[in-house]
């Protein structure tokens, strides 16, 4: 969505009673609602035409005080020639308008307070000019060239953002998340760039939520982007990227900034974090730290700076491989802002280097090292019911995870020519956490213990040659190692219903050892009518050994080792395969179709047994692209798949997975089928001013993985089962719009989905499960230019369930965020959130929270200060409900309590 730079209407007064005693948003709603009634402002209109009385289309038009660079409000003309600006500002301006042949055209023009409408009509000299390549050059916040779109910053930022990542949720047509991922639409985006040189790949939210946004000039992003730069203009790429330019004074010098915080409520809360920045010609470092205990992620998911993962992509061999760990300690979090239940206390230090050691050789340095100690606190009330069984467990948990992880990655590129390049991709990862939870269950008081592990070794090369203009031959190898030991314990016994023996506690010590090895060629050829054709052949190769040993103990004897509870399991899946595709054009229709042959060699050996199989599958895929014109486009894709099981899926005893939970594999092969049925309809382009999108899926599993269950209060046993035939069915859209006359982005998100599957639960016969879900928000974002913004929205979500009997929910957020820029020392946010829970007790259904924080610059780019106050409203607890096919439950997790930091932010 295209944001217009349309000033704002200024805001005069407005003021409400907080009556009642209550905590209740909507008062801020009120605020919005009243403030568009009292805005007061000049139109400047008038037509442009040239000496000939021909109207000139599309001229630039923009006002500026005079003496000054500063853009107040600017516009485009229509097709006719006619222009529109306004504004709130009062005094003497400078109108500028301008086309390319033409002289600028120059006004002086005085505003005052009674100004209400001015004509200013336009004549525009021909100017002829010998230009061997155009470029337009002009203080435009949005310029768009060929599959570039470029943001200018200074365009949309407001005076308030402190990190690259506030400033990307400023600009149209850009998302971001709570989490730190930024999206094109519906779209994530491949990597952020920093003049061209990529330091995190899919990792950039480390860069995105602590680099300062200050040195950014432009933003620019690439659509149809290509991860190989020989690739470009030949592959069918959709995906987008983003590439940060510098400010010239912050270009081939070190810069940087440090933030120091501390609680002046809350004792021992603290924030530290600094960036120290040289982005050269030749060479770029970037060094960033943070220490926090607030409950900030300062690097989001460092999964996707270890393994990014690139679906379907030339080279992107391996990249679906990792070894599986077998515990967790914690369970999920709530659908809830994670800083507000985070209680963490976390160091972060990362080292990242771009060397050009010549025009042909480049090396890049990434080193990570992190650690962290959370706290998790969880108090649960679970009703189960099946048939005949019914039985409620009361969960008082308390956790603690100590995490230590150091990453490091070397990245070698060699322009072999202009058209042939080598590169080697070496990564390392150990990282080491510590668990330890206190479990009151029911009347039983457990410790739990769990050590984990893990180490990879990562190892890529890949050749790329473009031997013709549009062709191109890409040859890949990759070799990964990873093991994922684990020793987990329980220092009390309450399996007497599922063992006899004498016990107190037990242990269990696992490992998952995973070995890939894989090559891959790859051809790719555009033929001149714009059709492409793929051809890809390679092996790959896996290996998983998994152990596990489980011990029942009285005190530190041994009294019992369950055969049926041991696993010596190894997995071997040799893939040979060849891939083929074509993609077909004919006018505004593209037809896509695809054929992968694959021929598997599995190697299963459980225990004592062993076995083998050659399984040998086609999987077709076909798909039809329909460009109706430039606002309407349908695509529509068809695959029918056959996947291999993972090892998770065929050891043949139990391994406990949980304090009270035991699982077993199927002990043999399988090769699950299912068929995959897309529609999406898009109506204009995201950078629109109106835009939709809608997304239709049907899965259709012809085999799948169910569970047969015992279900016991202490217990529950779970063997993996195939059943034939499940259905899931999801639909999305949503519909961006941009309203002038308020200056703001409505976004407007409606989805859902449909499901089926069935189980068996002690013993019963096959149980349907049928689920269905909704969830349908909006929200508004304003883009003034002036001292007031606003960021409101409601998000509804229904989910049911239903097996012999029906449970359901509806949950509801609401938020309203306020910004005020005083003037360019003094600025403030307010954030409010509204949670709704339709099945809680009443007096737990509903929580407010309020953040506020303040600002005041003492000297512009170099010293500021911050007061920053969070859960203001002190709430101490938050309460959800959840449903499945077998229990209700009611989950209280604590709080972060209220803090208030005061900050100095230093700039260098």
């Amino acid at each position: 969505m295209v944001l217009k730079q349309v000033p704002q209407k200024q805001l005069d007064s407005v003021s409400k009673k907080y009556t009642n005693g209550k905590k209740n948003n909507y008062f801020y709603f009120l605020v919005f609602l009243f403030s568009s009634l009292l805005y007061s402002q000049t139109t400047i209109k008038g037509t442009i035409k040239d000496k000939n009385n021909e109207t000139i289309s599309f001229a630039n038009v923009i006002l500026k005080p005079q003496n000054s660079t500063a853009i107040i409000a600017y516009c485009y003309a229509n097709e006719n020639g006619q222009y529109t600006l306004k504004t709130d500002k009062t005094g003497d301006f400078l109108l500028f308008i301008s086309s390319l042949s033409h002289k600028t055209f120059l006004k002086n023009i005085t505003i005052t307070s009674e100004s209400k409408e001015l004509v200013e009509d336009a004549i525009l000299e021909y100017e002829a000019k010998e230009i061997n390549e155009i470029i337009v050059s002009a203080d435009r916040p949005i310029t768009i060239k060929k599959d570039t779109i470029t943001f200018d910053a200074k365009s949309f930022a407001q005076g308030n953002e402190q990190t690259v990542e506030d400033l990307l949720k400023k600009i149209p047509g850009l998302t971001v998340s709570d989490d730190g991922t930024i999206k094109v639409g519906n779209q994530e985006i491949e990597k952020v760039m920093i003049d061209g040189d990529d330091l995190f790949e899919k990792g950039y939210k480390i860069l995105a939520k602590n680099m300062p946004a200050n040195p950014i000039d432009k933003v620019e992003l690439y659509q149809k982007y290509s991860n190989n730069k020989h690739l470009k203009g030949i592959e069918e790429s959709e995906k987008v990227a983003l590439n940060l330019t510098l400010k010239d004074d912050f270009k081939r010098q070190w810069f940087g900034n440090m933030q120091l915080g501390y609680g002046i409520v809350s004792e021992n809360r603290y924030e530290v974090k600094s960036n120290l920045m040289n982005f050269g010609k030749k060479n770029k470092y970037y060094f960033l730290t943070n220490l926090n205990n607030i409950g900030l992620d300062a690097v989001g998911d460092i999964n996707h700076l270890i393994r990014p993962f690139r679906y379907n992509e030339p080279a992107s061999i391996g990249d679906n491989q990792s070894a599986f760990s077998l515990l967790s300690l914690g369970g999920s979090s709530p659908n809830f802002k994670e800083n507000r239940v985070n209680f963490n206390n976390a160091e972060m230090l990362s080292l990242n280097s771009i060397f050009t050691i010549s025009s042909k050789i480049k090396l890049k340095a990434l080193g990570f090292l992190s650690s962290d100690e959370i706290n998790f606190y969880r108090n649960s009330f679970n009703s189960f019911s099946v048939g005949a069984t019914n039985f409620e467990n009361k969960e008082n948990y308390l956790g603690k995870n100590a995490k230590k992880s150091g990453f490091g990655k070397l990245d070698f590129t060699y322009d072999i020519s202009k058209t042939k390049t080598f590169e080697i991709t070496s990564k390392y990862n150990n990282s080491d956490e510590n668990n330890k939870s206190t479990i009151l269950f029911n009347d039983d008081l457990l410790a739990e213990r769990l050590h984990s592990n893990n180490q990879l070794i990562d190892q890529k090369a890949v050749y790329t040659n473009k031997f013709k203009e549009k062709k191109v031959f890409i040859l890949s190898a990759r070799y990964i190692n990873e093991k994922t030991p684990q020793n987990y314990a329980v220092n009390q016994f309450i399996y007497q219903d599922l063992f006899s023996d004498n016990a107190n506690n037990l242990i269990q010590n696992s490992q998952n050892k995973m070995q890939f090895a894989g090559f891959e060629a790859h051809i790719l050829d555009r033929k001149k009518n714009g059709n492409l054709l793929e051809l890809k052949a390679g092996n790959q190769y896996r290996n998983d050994a998994l152990t596990t040993s489980f011990q029942l103990k009285n005190n530190e004897t041994i009294v019992n080792e369950p055969s049926n509870y041991q696993n010596l399991t190894q997995y071997q899946t040799n893939d040979l395969y060849v891939n083929g595709k074509y993609i077909f054009k004919y006018k505004k229709i593209s037809y896509n179709s695809e054929l992968e042959v694959h021929q598997l060699y599995n190697g299963l050996h459980n225990s004592n047994s062993k076995t083998s199989q050659t399984p040998f599958f086609i999987n077709p895929k076909m798909g039809l692209e329909w460009e109706i014109n430039k606002k309407n486009k349908i695509n529509t894709a068809y695959s029918y798949n056959t996947s291999n099981a993972t090892i998770l899926e065929v050891y043949n005893n139990y391994i406990q997975t949980g304090f009270r939970s035991f699982t077993k594999g199927t002990g043999e092969f399988n090769q699950l089928e299912a068929s995959n049925l897309m529609l999406n309809y898009t109506l204009g382009n995201w950078g629109d001013k109106f835009f939709a999108n809608t997304f239709v899926m049907y899965v259709k599993n012809h085999d799948f993985f169910s569970t047969n269950s015992i279900l016991d209060q202490n217990y529950s046993q779970t063997d993996k089962i195939i059943i034939k035939d499940r259905e899931f069915f999801s639909f999305s859209s949503n519909i961006d719009k941009y309203f002038r006359a308020i200056s703001s982005n409505l976004k407007f998100t409606f989805g859902g989905s449909k499901s089926n599957y069935k189980n068996i639960v002690n013993n019963s016969d096959f149980r349907e499960i049928k689920g269905n879900s909704v969830n349908y928000g909006l929200e508004l974002r304003s883009g003034f230019r002036g001292i007031f913004n606003y960021h409101l929205g409601s998000k509804w979500n229904y989910n049911e369930i239903i097996t012999t009997i029906s449970n359901s929910f509806t949950n509801n957020m609401s938020f309203l965020d306020l910004s005020f820029i005083m003037n360019d020392k003094i600025n403030f946010q307010m954030q409010t959130e509204r949670y709704y829970f339709g099945n809680l007790e009443k007096q737990n259904n509903t929580y407010y929270f309020l953040d506020l924080e303040a600002r005041y610059v003492v000297k512009e780019n170099k010293l500021t200060f911050t007061l920053s106050g969070n859960n203001l409203f002190d709430n101490k607890t938050f309460k959800n409900y959840s449903i499945s096919d077998i229990n209700v439950s009611k989950t209280e997790y604590r709080l972060q309590p209220r803090y208030v930091l005061l900050k100095m932010e230093f700039r260098f």
